[in-house]
């Protein structure tokens, strides 16, 4: 694929913006993959694509939330495998089932969500009592948001920000930094998954990626400027956006 230096500058620039509202509240593919579409990626290979300027993005917001000690690798351990295991049987078994049930509700889904954060002021802004714990979310629902990631995708992050808030009671921005090595997790599985099966579009792939290095930290930076003053309102406007899209996928 030949791309002229106005291209090259597009898809820079978008993944830039991707990555920064991805490392704040999740759903940078909603930005991503349009434009991918637009300048003439096939489907198949955007969605490879996608996934690996996203693996980027998601690996390098990881590592600046481990460096300021916000995550501790260690004590997720369990956790990261976890999610491994669930996006792994995802992907396998999107082969093997369609996923248009899921297409059609998670919309709906979203929009609830967004509202939820919306009109909950008080939301994530400290930590709260936990309704769950370590290991019965390591063991029960880490696997269970590998798996939506792998068999399905959208909204990914928002949910895994979702269940961190309100399980095990995280603030946002402690939730937020904790789903980014989770999304990277799940993100890494998939693309393994393409990079055998799928067709990615390299010269395209680089750019996005770097594009996705300097998007995600800026987004990281604000996330520990700004925390849930900030992640809030971008989490409930990301949701109802992504509803939007899904819809007028699903039925036009």
């Amino acid at each position: 694929m030949h791309l002229g230096f106005d291209t090259a500058g597009l898809l820079l620039a978008v993944a830039m913006v991707a990555g920064c509202v991805d490392t704040m509240a999740g759903g940078g593919g909603l930005i991503v993959l349009p434009t991918l579409l637009m300048v003439g990626v096939p489907p198949a290979a955007a969605l490879a694509t996608n996934k690996l300027q996203g693996s980027g993005g998601t690996f390098v917001a990881s590592l600046y939330f481990l460096r300021h000690r916000i995550v501790g690798l260690r004590a997720i351990q369990l956790t990261v495998v976890m999610t491994l295991v669930g996006a792994v049987v995802g992907v396998w078994l999107v082969l093997q089932i369609k996923s248009t049930v899921l297409q059609a509700v998670i919309p709906f889904l979203l929009m609830g969500m967004g509202a939820y954060f919306a009109l909950s002021p008080r939301l994530g802004a400290t930590d709260q009592m936990q309704r769950m714990g370590h290991a019965a979310f390591s063991r029960w629902m880490a696997p269970l948001l590998g798996f939506y990631d792998g068999f399905f995708g959208p909204g990914t992050g928002l949910f895994m920000t979702l269940a961190l808030v309100s399980l095990r009671g995280y603030n946002l921005t402690k939730a937020t930094a904790h789903t980014k090595i989770l999304n990277c997790t799940s993100n890494v599985s998939s693309l393994l998954y393409f990079l055998a099966f799928g067709e990615v579009y390299w010269q395209v792939g680089g750019i996005m990626l770097v594009g996705q290095v300097i998007g995600s930290s800026i987004g990281a930076r604000i996330v520990l400027a700004k925390g849930a003053a900030l992640i809030r309102p971008v989490v409930a406007m990301v949701c109802f956006l992504m509803a939007i899209k899904l819809l007028l996928d699903t039925f036009g």
